[in-house]
This record gives C-alpha cells, sequence and structure tokens, in this order.
C-alpha cells in the first residue's frame, strides 16, 4: 500500500506593493498556526522534518513556504526581473510575511524564523507589534555587519552551485546526522542565480536592531531566542545580544546544533523549540 507524507502542499496568491506573487508553501498538523520561514538562499523544504513530525504536527499547524524566488514560487509574471539585480530589502520582507498571514487568516499565529528569518523575527515583532502572538528568532541577531569572505563567490560564472552547498555543509554541526548535513547542502544547490547574495542585502545589511531592540513590547509580540553553538555565521554572541536587548525575551542555547537546526539534526531541534511554543502558548 502507498505510503503519503503528511504535509500538502498548494499555490496561494500575495499581494505587495501592487505586485501578485504566487506562492507555494506546504502545511501539516492542526492547532495553532506557526509560520515558517526559510534561511538565505534556500526554500521551505528546510522544515519537512518538522511537518513530518507527530509531535509537534498534533498541537500545531505548520505552514513553510518559499520566499518569492525561491523554490517553488518562481519570478512573478509582469515584472521585468531579468533586467534588475535580485535584492531582499527589510520593508519587502515584512509586507510579504504579513500580508502572507493575513491571506492564509491564520489568526494568533506564531512566526518562526532561522537565519535571515531569525533575523526577522524581532524586525516584525519591532514592525508589527501583534501581528503574531510570537516571534522566534533561529540562528538570528542583533547585526551582522561582517565581510564575508566569500559573499563575492556566491553568484560568480566560474562558481557552480556546489560551492554553495559546500558552505553551508560548514555551518552544520559535526555531531549532527550526515544524512541530514548532506541534504541541508543539497537545497543550497538548487537555488537561482544571484538569489542567495540578493537575500544577503537584507541579511548582512539592512537588519540591524543595535539601537531599537529595547523598544520592541514584548506584551504584543513575544521575542524567543535559539542559537546553536556550533554557528559561525550567526555566532551565539550576536544572538545573545539581541535577546539581552529586548525587555522580557528569552535566550537558549541549543548545544550540537548548527545554524540549519530543523534540517541538520530535526529531533535534537525539536527537544528545543516545542517546549518554547508549548510556553508560548500557555502565557
Amino acid at each position: 500500500m502507498t505510503r503519503f507524507d503528511d504535509a500538502v502542499g498548494r499555490y496561494c496568491y500575495v499581494p505587495v506593493d501592487g505586485v501578485e506573487y504566487r506562492v507555494y508553501f506546504e502545511q501539516a498538523g492542526t492547532g495553532v498556526p506557526v509560520l515558517l520561514q526559510h534561511t538565505a538562499g534556500s526554500n521551505g523544504q528546510q522544515w519537512r522534518h518538522l511537518l513530518e513530525n507527530p509531535e509537534i504536527t498534533s498541537r500545531y499547524r505548520l505552514i513553510a513556504y518559499d520566499l518569492p524566488y525561491h523554490g517553488k514560487s518562481v519570478p512573478p509574471v509582469g515584472v521585468n526581473w531579468w533586467e534588475q539585480e535580485y535584492a531582499l530589502h527589510q520593508e519587502f520582507f515584512m509586507r510579504f510575511v504579513v500580508q502572507l498571514r493575513r491571506e492564509l487568516e491564520l489568526d494568533d499565529a506564531i512566526f518562526v524564523g532561522c537565519s535571515m528569518g531569525g533575523h526577522l523575527a524581532p524586525d516584525l515583532a519591532l514592525h508589527y507589534p501583534g501581528e503574531f502572538r510570537a516571534a522566534v528568532s533561529v540562528e538570528g541577531g542583533i547585526a551582522t555587519h561582517v565581510d564575508e569572505p566569500f559573499l563575492r563567490y556566491l553568484h560568480h560564472p566560474r562558481v557552480s552551485n556546489e560551492l554553495k552547498g559546500a558552505l553551508m555543509y560548514t555551518m552544520t554541526s559535526p555531531s549532527s546526522p550526515e544524512a541530514f548535513r548532506r541534504e541541508t547542502g543539497w537545497s543550497y544547490s538548487q537555488g537561482a542565480p544571484g538569489v542567495f547574495k540578493g537575500d544577503l542585502v537584507y541579511y548582512l545589511g539592512e537588519h540591524d536592531l543595535t539601537d531599537s531592540a529595547k523598544d520592541i513590547d514584548t506584551a504584543k509580540t513575544a521575542v524567543h531566542v535559539l542559537s546553536g553553538d556550533y554557528d559561525w555565521s550567526a555566532d551565539p554572541t550576536v544572538s545573545r545580544a539581541l535577546a539581552d536587548a529586548i525587555p522580557g525575551a528569552s535566550y537558549t542555547l541549543m548545544e550540537g546544533l548548527g545554524h540549519f537546526p530543523m534540517s541538520e539534526d530535526p529531533e535534537k531541534f525539536t527537544s528545543y523549540l516545542l517546549p518554547i511554543l508549548d510556553q508560548i502558548v500557555a502565557s
């Protein structure tokens, strides 16, 4: 007998700034909705192991989407995207996620984002207070204005997508299951040219809560920060600095995890994330 996965995928249309984006998402589970944002240069498949985990889906409705220009969310019709360099800007990023939540009618939803999604979590809490009941920052930080030495190689005609996969592999923990570490890198080898580099416009540039983190009202949107001790991109020190700067925010150091906890070691990551989700709902 054929065995089917519990996750179901489909498309929805999300209008932002006069452009209609055809957005792919997968969902599984019932209960409190949890919107899942992938990392820079990748797509929603990073969350697939959580969507297959009944320990979570028995209590939460998980929705993992592909940001426009990522994965199955191909460039929008009517935009000459090939005539301009792709760049992800903070204002669009926030408006898109908020509009997606509204289009899917996810009332009282929780936002969980990793890496650039981890940066976005507190940005949403600051600029859209109350839009989400809580924002969970995974591998995010207060700011990451660093000169990444690999940046110029992320979109170069003499460099293949294998480099992206290999580079991301180095951000995983050596104690994570090898098959999952390889799968994490595999997803990066599928990205469209220029998208990874373009996402870093937001990740390495525009995101900066150094002076404004203190203004986040956690009574309207609770903020929880998680970081892996093997993450060399969003070092735990910048994640801890983010949590310390937000009144009422929590911080959790995830031992034995790297920059992609949900895909490199989903079982261990679940042991950290699930208690936080339960805490959010209980409070």
